[in-house]
């Protein structure tokens, strides 16, 4: 890279750390703050602390938004179940519990297997992960703390919840393996760095010693994240995906041919622009969604011994205005059955296709909403390669498995629905109790013009009955070309409940039209996501759903970004923003956090082109460069132990904000100890939520007066995300 610091004989006293990047100078005045554990940055934090809570004091809305988030997110919350041997594995978060813990269903009832809650009484730990042994007899968790989301693989017993051999560290979400039963409790995991630098798949047999797994798979490519799954008791899926660049590469092995500990892998395909996802079906047959021949990806199918690309078969068709999200095979080998989601402009559409990709029927939803873990469960004896147990469960053997999901729209608390090839509809699990209250939202679709001329879809939510023009949050992600999909939001639905209209943009980065989609706003065409949310902004002026000052921008991660970069290019296009967790230094985000899996996002300071294109936008270094006196009202969240976006991030933009603006307008920094960029506890989350949205109520106008606490209505409407 053609960029060095300048050192210490180079510079006078405290002067800001001064780089030179392909012969521009570029400087630096808070790169101490990077130091996220020193006196100094500790005590800069504590003014910040005291600065927010002052400000807090005067947000009216603060504790009613609080206690009306806390009451949409009491509810028992399950995950769906996974079944193993004659025992049942689930997930749940009871109302008024602050984590979700792993329960059983075995014999007599219900038992829990693990609480972060008891494992933990700080709270700072939470369940990331966790997978049954074939026969149910054990299940491996993974558990982070501080928010890091880097932690531990335990084994536990199912029988008594305890350990059964020593942690292994150093995990991050690692995918877990298990083999058939009849090879002792052995599994394979994923860890991206071992210690010694190799990355990649490895074996581990249930209490031998750490030095014994074997490396089956190293990574050889830089920055790729490893996977591994098995499937049907003998085929093992080994990936690589290239950091956030919607490329991975694939291999499989057939384990009744090799051994487990030195599997003979063949590529499906390596070293090309394709993403693929691959399940072996109960025929035998190997199905995957993919984008290679389908940007907005399809389904195809092969046999295990042909699986180049080259021998694919189209099942299902790509549709060119809706993303294939997910895909899931069941039945059995005389009757296959394919289930497939595809999100339109954030709404799911869930079908059923035969095994040869005939559409059999669409299958109902509850609403308009999300649809997310879309899963084939095997039968017992598709998982072990044993013969047929005929008194297992009808559904699951004679049936060919099982498949789960997830459902949640804007007004409705994520639910468990199961599926069985055939079945007219799914159910839900577990057996439902009293729905809630419904609240009526209405969903508008609108389009602006881009900078270029491009047409961006903008989503708007409010309540039935709501006023036309109001205070507006107006939200975007718009990168890695994640499309977006409306799921439930306590938070965005005590904001409809309390009068106020949410927004979400379509912008460019994101996926909801695909590849193309994506492309056209990422590396140096990021700028054009910020074009993008900036019409939208302008649009929803023009078409009087509210003023400048009503209008608060929100957005996390990239998306933070994204509504900082917007702020900084046009002062004047909203009165408030919100940015949780942002990347700001877009010179420097390759150093911090998982800035370096991003460079197939954003670019690399390495290259010339790349970095002129980083500076158009980056945020900090537009407030470094224009003071931003007439900047919007802006909050910044940061967490301590944030391994994504670092909360140097958050910490060096509060700081140039405040330091070259005029200070007419708030910058607040929302700063948390024990937390990351992951889930946290159920308390914690409301109080972000609570303090992040009456900053935007006292900012955009949105009072008390406006709503009834409690009842979810607003004075204009008789009955009510």
């Amino acid at each position: 890279m053609s960029a060095r610091t300048l050192g210490p004989e180079e510079r006078a006293g405290n002067a800001p750390a001064v780089d030179i990047v392909h012969g521009i100078r570029i400087t630096d005045p808070y790169r101490w703050l990077e130091h996220g554990d020193s006196p100094e940055v500790h005590a800069w934090l504590d003014e910040r602390d005291r600065e927010f809570a002052m400000a807090a004091r005067g947000w009216p809305m603060r504790q009613p938004l609080a206690d009306d988030i806390r009451e949409l997110v009491s509810a028992d919350l399950w995950s769906p179940p996974v079944r193993r041997g004659r025992a049942v594995f689930a997930t749940r978060r009871d109302r008024d519990a602050e984590h979700p813990r792993l329960v059983v269903f075995a014999g007599n009832g219900e038992r829990t297997v693990f609480d972060p809650a008891v494992f933990d009484p700080g709270g700072t730990t939470t369940l990331d992960a966790w997978e049954p042994s074939p026969d149910g007899r054990y299940v491996a968790v993974q558990t982070s703390s501080g928010g890091t989301e880097r932690g531990s693989l335990r084994v536990l017993a199912t029988e008594t919840g305890l350990p059964v051999e020593e942690p292994i560290w150093g995990v991050r979400y690692s995918h877990v393996a298990w083999l058939p039963g009849a090879r002792g409790p052995v599994f394979y995991y994923v860890r991206r760095d071992n210690g010694d630098g190799r990355r990649g798949v490895w074996l581990h047999r249930v209490a031998a010693p750490r030095r014994d797994d074997v490396l089956v798979h190293a990574c050889t490519a830089e920055r790729t994240v490893p996977g591994v799954r098995l499937r049907r008791g003998r085929w093992l899926l080994i990936s690589e995906s290239h950091g956030t660049g919607h490329r991975n590469d694939l291999w499989l092995a057939d384990l009744a041919e090799c051994r487990a500990d030195a599997p003979e892998l063949t590529t499906i395909h390596s070293g090309i622009e394709v993403e693929s996802e691959a399940e072996v079906g109960p025929d035998g047959m190997l199905y995957l969604r993919t984008t290679h021949g389908a940007p907005m990806r399809r389904v195809c199918r092969t046999a295990p011994d042909r699986c180049a690309p080259e021998h694919w078969e189209e099942l299902v068709a790509e549709d060119p205005t809706a993303t294939l999200d997910g895909f899931a095979v069941a039945g059995t080998a005389a009757a296959v059955e394919i289930l497939v989601t595809r999100t339109r402009l954030g709404i799911s559409e869930l079908t059923a296709h035969s095994g040869e990709g005939h559409l059999l029927r669409p299958i109902p939803l509850p609403g308009e909403g999300m649809v997310t873990r879309l899963e084939s469960h095997e039968p017992a004896w598709a998982r072990t390669g044993e013969a047929r147990d005929h008194g297992e469960r009808v559904g699951t053997a004679e049936h060919g498995g099982e498949i789960t999901f997830c459902y949640a729209d804007v007004a409705t608390q994520q639910i468990v629905l199961t599926y069985l090839p055939g079945w007219p509809e799914p159910r839900r699990w577990p057996e439902p109790q009293a729905p809630p209250p419904t609240d009526h939202v209405r969903r508008e679709t609108l389009t602006c013009r881009s900078a270029d001329g491009t047409q961006v879809p903008i989503t708007v939510f409010s309540l039935e009955g709501a006023p036309r023009s109001g205070p507006t949050i107006l939200h975007a992600y718009g990168g890695f070309g994640r499309p977006r999909q409306f799921g439930f939001s306590a938070t965005v639905l005590a904001w409809l409940r309390a009068g106020g209209r949410y927004a979400v943009a379509h912008v460019r980065g994101g996926g909801d039209g695909g590849r193309r989609w994506h492309v056209e706003g990422a590396r140096r065409a990021k700028i054009r996501s910020v074009e993008d949310l900036i019409a939208a902004a302008d649009e929803l002026v023009a078409m009087g759903y509210c003023t400048r000052a009503s209008l608060c921008l929100s957005g996390g991660s990239a998306g933070g970004l994204l509504v900082l970069a917007a702020a900084m290019l046009r002062p004047d296009v909203c009165g408030s923003v919100i940015a949780s967790a942002p990347l700001t230094d877009m010179a420097r985000f390759e150093r911090l956090g998982l800035g370096a899996m991003w460079t197939r996002e954003f670019g690399t300071v390495a290259d010339p082109g790349d970095f002129a294109a980083l500076l158009r936008y980056s945020p900090y270094h537009h407030a470094l460069r224009h003071g931003g006196s007439d900047h919007p009202a802006i909050l910044l969240t940061g967490f301590h132990g944030d391994t994504r976006t670092d909360a140097a991030h958050p910490r060096k933009m509060c700081a140039a904000l405040r330091e070259h603006g005029s200070g007419t307008r708030p910058v607040l920094l929302r700063y948390e100890h024990g937390v990351g960029h992951g889930a946290r506890a159920v308390t914690r989350a409301i109080d972000l939520a609570a303090d992040a949205h009456a900053f935007a109520a006292a900012q955009t106008g949105l009072l008390p007066a406006d709503r009834t606490v409690g009842a979810g209505v607003v004075p204009s409407q008789q009955e009510e995300r």
